[in-house]
């Protein structure tokens, strides 16, 4: 489904990302400028549109009002340095031309129930293959999860199994041992944030805030 970078009302101005409604039903908005006073019409505009796309949720971010509304998620940014537990590495096999579409369903499965996790669709293959760092995390034919780590940021990385999660990381981490690393989580997946924390990562900064309209 087609997003709109500039969504123009007499209100203001939003972008609108509608991807994710024939995946998640979710729609979400981004504030660019707002007529003073107008907040409210102009997110309800905004609202009213993504929901006759078909969006049963709407969330937007973007202006210091939107506290007001109820809070769905932060977007969290964590920094931390790569180290490597040998006890706990696994196997990497990167992403080729022939799995790709297997890793991009498999992160889909991953991070359907993860709040604002952008749904992959078959056009991504080609980026994820372009830019290389992908990988399956394997221990002897056995598949424990995915990563993908690319110029020090670990853009995903999912356990497939309950309770591997620490050695997806390691194994990951194995790629750029002793090197700084930046990683986005929502402030909903307290799981995946207590298994940073305990690899020595630290929150230093939220990305957006996103309220449900």
């Amino acid at each position: 489904m087609k997003d709109f970078p500039f969504f123009a009302t007499e209100f203001g101005v939003a972008g609108l990302e509608l991807r994710e409604i024939p995946y998640r039903g979710e729609a979400y908005i981004r504030i660019r400028e707002v007529v003073p006073g107008k907040l409210g019409q102009l997110v309800e505009e905004c609202a009213s549109f993504c929901r006759m796309a078909g969006a049963e949720r709407v969330y937007a971010q973007g202006h210091p009002e939107l506290s007001e509304w109820p809070l769905h998620t932060a977007v969290l940014e964590m920094r931390g340095t790569a180290w490597v537990d040998v006890q706990k590495l696994a196997c990497l096999f990167p992403v080729t031309e022939e799995t790709a579409s297997q890793w991009r369903q498999l992160c889909n499965e991953a991070m359907r129930n993860v709040d604002n996790a952008a749904t992959l669709e078959a056009r991504d293959e080609e980026h994820i293959l372009r830019e290389p760092g992908a990988y399956f995390v394997h221990d002897n034919g056995r598949l424990l999860g995915i990563g993908w780590l690319k110029d020090g940021e670990l853009r995903t990385v999912a356990a497939m199994q309950r309770g591997v999660g620490e050695r997806v990381m390691h194994t990951m981490m194995s790629l750029a041992e002793g090197e700084p690393i930046r990683l986005e989580v929502a402030s909903t997946n307290t799981r995946a944030i207590r298994l940073y924390e305990r690899l020595g990562f630290v929150t230093v900064g939220e990305q957006s805030r996103w309220y449900v309209v």
